[in-house]
C-alpha cells in the first residue's frame, strides 16, 4: 500500500497538475498579447509575503509540537528556529507528533476563511493561506507512507492500521486539487485595476508572475532562516511546498473569467522588509540557541 500511495502522491499531486496547467497553457489560442510584466512592487510584495507566510507558518507547527509536550511533567521539550527536541519519555510524545501538522492545517482553513470574507484579498493572508494547508496536507499522506514521519508516529499511537491510514491520505490528496485551484482563484480576486486578467492566457501569466515567480524568487531567502541543519532538511522543504501546491494554482486561469480587479496594485514593502528581518533575527539569535519549556 505504501508504495502505491508513493506513485499516487507524486503522480496526482505533482506530475498532473504540472502537466495539465501546460496542456491547457499551449491549448489556448487568442489574438491577446502573453502579459507583461506586472511591476516590481507587487513581485516583491508577493516574494515578502510569501517569505513571512511559509516561516510563520513553519514557526506555528513547531511551536504546537512542544506545546503539548511540555504539559506532560515527564518531558522537557526544546524549540528552535528548525526543529525541536526533548528529554524524558512518555508514550503520549509519538501522538504529540501530529500536533504541528494539525496546527497549521487549521492555521490554513483559519486564514482561507478570512481570505473568503475579504472582497480583494491580500497577499500575505493568501500566502499564510497556501502555507498552511500545503505545508500540512501532504504530511497526512505521507505520514501513512513513512512510519517514522511525525504524522506516521501519530498515526502508530493511534492504532489506525494501514486502512484508516490510507483513508486519511486519501482525503488529504483529494483536499490538495480542491485547495490548490480555488487559492488560485483567490490570488486572482486579488488582482488591481487594469491587471492583465481579462482571458485565460493573461490570467495564466499573471498568476505566474504574482505568485509563481515570487515564490520562486523566495527559496534562496528562506534557506537563511533554516540554517544551520542538515542540507536535506535547509532545501527540501521551501523546494517541494510550491511544487506541490502551486501547479493545481496555476491551472484556476482556467476557471476565473468572472473576476475583475479592483483598488490599486499591492505595494506597500516596508513594512513587510521590516517583519521578514525581524522575523530572521528572532529566528537566529532568540531561537536558535533553543527555547526550554
Amino acid at each position: 500500500m505504501a508504495v502505491a500511495l508513493t506513485i499516487l502522491f507524486a503522480g496526482f499531486g505533482l506530475l498532473l497538475p504540472w502537466a495539465m496547467a501546460l496542456y491547457r497553457r499551449f491549448q489556448v489560442r487568442g489574438e491577446e498579447r502573453f502579459p507583461g510584466w506586472i511591476g516590481w512592487p507587487p513581485f516583491l510584495h508577493s516574494m515578502l509575503a510569501y517569505i513571512l507566510a511559509f516561516n510563520l507558518t513553519f514557526f506555528i507547527q513547531e511551536l504546537f509540537l512542544v506545546l503539548p509536550k511540555a504539559l506532560v511533567p515527564s518531558l522537557k521539550p526544546t524549540l528552535f528556529h528548525n526543529n525541536h527536541d526533548w528529554t524524558g519519555d512518555a508514550a503520549i510524545a509519538e501522538l504529540f507528533q501530529g500536533t504541528g501538522a494539525l496546527a497549521i492545517l487549521i492555521s490554513g482553513l483559519a486564514f482561507a476563511w478570512l481570505v473568503s470574507r475579504q472582497e480583494r484579498p491580500g497577499l500575505l493572508p493568501l500566502w499564510m493561506a497556501f502555507h498552511g494547508l500545503f505545508q500540512s496536507l501532504p504530511q497526512f499522506v505521507v505520514g501513512a507512507i513513512v512510519a517514522e514521519n511525525d504524522m506516521g508516529r501519530a498515526y502508530d499511537y493511534l492504532g489506525l492500521g494501514t486502512i484508516g491510514e490510507t483513508v486519511l491520505a486519501l482525503v488529504a490528496l483529494a483536499a490538495i486539487p480542491v485547495a490548490g485551484i480555488w487559492l488560485g482563484r483567490q490570488f486572482v480576486r486579488s488582482a488591481w485595476e487594469g491587471a492583465p486578467i481579462a482571458s485565460q492566457r493573461t490570467r495564466f501569466g499573471y498568476l505566474l508572475r504574482i505568485a509563481g515567480l515570487p515564490a520562486l524568487a523566495a527559496i534562496p531567502v528562506i534557506i537563511l532562516y533554516r540554517i544551520p541543519r542538515e542540507l536535506v532538511e535547509v532545501v527540501v522543504s521551501p523546494v517541494l511546498v510550491p511544487l506541490f501546491g502551486y501547479g493545481w494554482m496555476q491551472l484556476a486561469a482556467f476557471r476565473s473569467s468572472d473576476v475583475v480587479g479592483t483598488g490599486r496594485p499591492p505595494a506597500a514593502l516596508l513594512p513587510l522588509l521590516l517583519a521578514a528581518l525581524a522575523l530572521l533575527a528572532f529566528f537566529q539569535l532568540v531561537l536558535r540557541p533553543g527555547i526550554a519549556f
